[in-house]
């Protein structure tokens, strides 16, 4: 006989969420074990200073005593500025923290920064198009004076899911869909 799957609870969409600017770098990580074990992560891999993703294994090396007080666990963010994609007219490389409920509840270390967080609330879609329109008209919160922001990130609570939409790429749709 088949095992029996049941369907997934769907998530309400008018929930929680948070928006944040999409910073366009390259995803990184940092692991802290119980027991004090340090490991970087691309996006993919683990990596290390002598196999590394755009210097940050070898930056996180050199931060990790520093690093230490992010606390036990894996913490996401992404590593941007000079050399790295847009590069935001930055002249070095920057550590922006994803979880921006918890690091702007707790400070991070001074050696990270946090995703600007452009809205917190109800979901709607409404929230969503006016985040993009702010970074539209008044650029990058990341990197201000920057005018080529990439877009937002939706952290939606009750689907603990991320969506993200850009301002080049995810222009409305045009035609039936």
């Amino acid at each position: 006989m088949i095992e029996f799957v049941p369907f997934q609870k769907i998530p309400r969409m008018s929930r929680m969420c948070m928006i944040t600017e999409k910073i366009d770098g390259t995803n990184a990580g940092i692991y802290i074990g119980a027991d004090g074990e340090f490991l970087v992560a691309s996006r993919s891999r683990w990596i290390t200073p002598e196999e590394d993703n755009q210097g940050f294994a070898r930056w996180a090396y050199d931060h990790r005593e520093e690093l230490l007080g992010l606390g036990q666990g894996m913490h996401w963010g992404e590593w941007w500025g000079s050399g790295i994609q847009r590069r935001y007219d930055q002249i070095e490389k920057r550590f922006s923290l994803f979880n921006a409920s918890r690091w702007n509840a707790t400070p991070p270390p001074a050696c990270c920064l946090v995703v600007p967080v452009i809205y917190s609330g109800v979901f709607t879609s409404t929230a969503a198009d006016e985040a993009l329109n702010l970074l539209c008209t008044k650029g990058s919160i990341a990197a201000p004076g920057f005018m080529r922001p990439e877009g937002i990130i939706v952290y939606h609570s009750a689907s603990r899911a991320y969506f993200k939409k850009t301002l080049e790429k995810d222009a409305e749709p045009k035609g039936k869909p």
